[in-house]
């Protein structure tokens, strides 16, 4: 008898729990949600070439590097910092990978694992400088947009890299089944950042960082450690999403990823990521992808320039940034 009321006590317990977790998911995504919502019907209504099979599944492999880029740098917003060299980074790895491949007839999976890293160590690079020397994430990584952009030229003197081998091509343009990999790849790395932001210490300490930086530090909390970790894991991330698209593209182009990092910032604000730091998280964050490659497509199935595309992009930008203001003056007029 104790034992079914123990039983039913749990139960009780796990229900209102799962009730009370689901109930503050949709609070804090209701505006990502609306706004995703907003955007799926008004860009069918513009166009009946959206929603369609094929479309819809390019759409979800055109987001997955923007998606991958975006998880790192939520990890980045979230401790109050910005990543303004994303874009130079995945064009830079891109152009790298390409290069060992052809140029110097390296196999494929060690040219991955070698930009990878350096990917990786961009980014351990950048969180030194940040957390060390205590200069602003803005300036670092603005200066770093223009060094990594130039190193890219200099290692292609200009020109675009071709990879004519199929098996590389296959990461950026295969499928498993009826699924692209790019999108697989975009799975398996959203729920690792979520396990990591959500399960783990390395999570807490972002948070944490990103909402006091001195209550953390009183706490015996890692500042710099916690920074460095995010910026490399943040570096390793659009590392991974330059090997796709140049993989996708059968080029590593100095060109490449320009704007990714607009791109990234608009998902990772527009999922309710507060630049303030402190608050976000990847299911949001996965929400304003979703809202940016949607409208990126719709865009281009109406044939509306890339240049009208950038200021829409921005004001949708401002938007995301007044109205997650306006929710955080609410919640501190309710605490």
């Amino acid at each position: 008898m104790n034992n079914n009321k123990s039983l039913k006590k749990e139960t009780g317990l796990s229900y209102r729990k799962m009730k009370d977790g689901i109930h503050t998911f949709l609070k804090e995504k209701s505006s990502a949600g609306i706004g995703l919502i907003l955007t799926f019907s008004i860009i069918s209504l513009m166009t009946d070439k959206f929603l369609t099979a094929e479309n819809l599944l390019n759409v979800a492999r055109q987001a997955s590097t923007n998606a991958i880029v975006a998880v790192g740098m939520t990890f980045v917003i979230i401790t109050t910092g910005i990543d303004l060299s994303a874009g130079a980074v995945l064009a830079l790895v891109g152009t790298v990978v390409a290069g060992m491949i052809m140029s110097y007839g390296l196999p494929i999976p060690i040219a991955i694992a070698i930009a990878l890293l350096i990917g990786l160590l961009i980014g351990v690079g950048k969180g030194l400088i940040i957390s060390t020397q205590k200069i602003p994430a803005f300036i670092v990584t603005l200066a770093l947009m223009t060094v990594l952009r130039g190193m890219a030229f200099v290692y292609t003197t200009g020109r675009p890299i071709y990879v004519d081998i199929e098996s590389f091509r296959m990461l950026g343009r295969g499928y498993i089944g009826p699924i692209p990999i790019p999108v697989i790849l975009m799975v398996i790395v959203g729920v690792t950042g979520h396990w990591l932001l959500k399960k783990t210490s390395f999570g807490r300490h972002v948070y944490a960082v990103g909402g006091n930086e001195e209550a953390a530090r009183l706490c015996g909390i890692n500042i710099n450690k916690t920074l460095v970790g995010v910026y490399a894991y943040a570096g390793l991330m659009t590392a991974l999403s330059g090997i796709i698209l140049a993989s996708r593209l059968s080029t590593g182009s100095p060109n490449a990823g320009e704007g990714a990092e607009l791109d990234a910032i608009a998902a990772v604000v527009l999922g309710g990521t507060s630049l303030m730091g402190g608050v976000g998280s990847i299911g949001g964050t996965f929400m304003g992808v979703a809202i940016i490659g949607i409208m990126n497509n719709g865009l281009n199935l109406m044939n509306v320039s890339s240049y009208n595309q950038m200021m829409i992009k921005g004001l949708v930008i401002l938007l995301a940034v007044w109205v997650n203001n306006l929710k955080m003056k609410k919640s501190k007029k309710n605490v």
